[in-house]
């Protein structure tokens, strides 16, 4: 890797080898047609841009990290495409620790803060269109060219919107970046430890992802007629058109588990069918433009009811979520509320003669038996990505302590495999989680997700006023 963020630098407009991105089937063309495209077209008009919101929260955090290495170079890059098949490619998502320094989403950009008398001057390299009248690229590069791809911003733009100075990406020298440089994986940490408090805006999108993925969820309830004659794949479209419409994208692979395929923790075949009488785990969130992402889950009954064995499962992972939202509050360890859902569930199983009774103290020797029917943790922050700064150390995260503006979720769960002896069989094949988004106050936390019902009455007479 040359520099934070998985890409390398190139200064031509062209793909490797210096040739424009065409495929093998396209036509040549002869001197008269390009003599003819590179004449005719009118001046672009000038757009007048305002500055962007993230832009001084952008410069905020650019100068946090200058304060960690006032005497080193940081460079950090957006990212490339990423081919998908052959000469196709996945949709472009930036960095996000590029993201989150620049608010810029750009492919191929490339930021280079410089030491600059205690601090750092910062430069957004990107790349630009090719000028109709200097080069074939606008009409014939697949990849980069205006008319393939559509038009980039141009510098002035993006340096008006996000107030940081521009430079054409094919001035960016890479055997001439600054030296010495911040090594890529202690920068990675870094950015990661800083991430983890969320400032205002950051808090904002992710209301924003979180009332949108509410809205998705609502189309789903309002499309299980249509899903219970095809498969659980129209509830994955149905919630992914809503993210494409209000967001980015969805912010992970949706899981839309009906029946048993519930207790698979990370479905996301979501081929399966959708049934009365089953349940339906669907596990979502929406990716706003910004990249921020919410992540929801709610059980559904399929039919609008609980059944009575669905209903006891659920109603002990509700009293898990309710424990563990209630441990959410400044100056709590991170695994405060772990604890407090985990230890719901354990006493809930002993009760109801699942595990023995030692299985009810977690520091004991049976003290994690309960984890057969839970497996994951019961949260993890949230933020730009949907499992938030991973590389944070240790003590600042899973061994730290909470304090406002930390974002997180909390999703205790209970499945009960189809093929599990050790449980009655009227609750074998069910799988109940329920996830909420949550950010620490200065006097609690506040859930962000809580424009979706929770408590099982409250979710079957939801369902019953959305059904009809």
């Amino acid at each position: 890797m040359l520099f934070h963020g998985g890409m390398t630098a190139s200064g031509e407009n062209t793909t490797s080898g210096g040739k424009l991105a065409t495929a093998s089937y396209d036509a040549d063309v002869s001197p008269a047609l390009t003599a003819f495209m590179r004449s005719g077209w009118a001046d672009a008009p000038p757009v007048a841009v305002e500055p962007a919101e993230v832009a001084p929260y952008a410069a905020k955090r650019r100068r946090l990290v200058s304060s960690l290495f006032p005497d080193r170079a940081i460079v950090v890059g957006a990212g490339n495409l990423t081919v998908r098949s052959n000469d196709t490619h996945y949709p472009f998502r930036a960095n996000s620790d590029f993201a989150w320094l620049t608010g810029c989403t750009l492919p191929e950009a490339v930021l280079v803060m410089t030491p600059d008398g205690g601090q750092h001057s910062a430069t957004l390299f990107m790349r630009v269109s090719a000028p109709r009248g200097e080069s074939e690229q606008f009409y014939r590069d697949r990849v980069h060219g205006t008319l393939w791809t559509g038009p980039r911003p141009r510098l002035d733009e993006v340096s008006s919107l996000l107030g940081i100075a521009t430079r054409p990406l094919s001035e960016l020298d890479v055997e001439s970046l600054p030296s010495p440089r911040v090594d890529s994986a202690e920068l990675g940490v870094a950015l990661a430890d800083l991430r983890l408090v969320k400032d205002d805006w950051e808090i904002a999108q992710l209301q924003l992802a979180a009332d949108a993925s509410a809205r998705g969820f609502v189309d789903v309830v309002r499309s299980l007629r249509v899903a219970k004659t095809t498969s659980e794949r129209w509830i994955e479209g149905t919630f992914w058109r809503r993210a494409r419409v209000e967001g980015n994208d969805v912010g992970y692979g949706t899981i839309a588990a009906a029946g048993d395929h519930a207790c698979i923790l990370h479905w996301t075949r979501d081929d399966g069918p959708v049934r009365d009488g089953d349940l339906l785990l669907l596990d979502a969130g929406v990716e706003m433009n910004s990249l921020y992402t919410a992540d929801v889950t709610r059980t559904l009954p399929i039919s609008g009811r609980f059944s009575p064995a669905q209903r006891r499962v659920y109603d002990l992972v509700f009293a898990a979520q309710e424990a563990g939202i209630a441990a959410v509050r400044p100056g709590a360890g991170f695994r405060d509320y772990w604890r407090a859902a985990q230890t719901v569930l354990a006493r809930g199983l002993v009760s109801w003669g699942i595990l023995p009774p030692s299985a009810t103290d977690l520091s004991g020797p049976d003290g994690d038996l309960h984890r057969r029917y839970t497996l994951h943790g019961t949260g993890h922050m949230l933020g730009l990505d949907v499992h938030d700064c991973a590389l944070a150390r240790s003590e600042k995260y899973h061994e730290g302590v909470l304090e406002p503006g930390h974002v997180l979720t909390v999703e205790p769960g209970l499945y009960f495999q189809t093929d599990d002896l050790t449980v009655p069989a009227e609750l074998r094949g069910i799988g109940v989680r329920i996830e909420d988004d949550v950010v620490v106050t200065h006097d609690g936390c506040r859930n962000l997700t809580a424009a979706l019902p929770r408590d099982a009455d409250a979710v079957e007479a939801w369902m019953t006023d959305l059904l009809g």
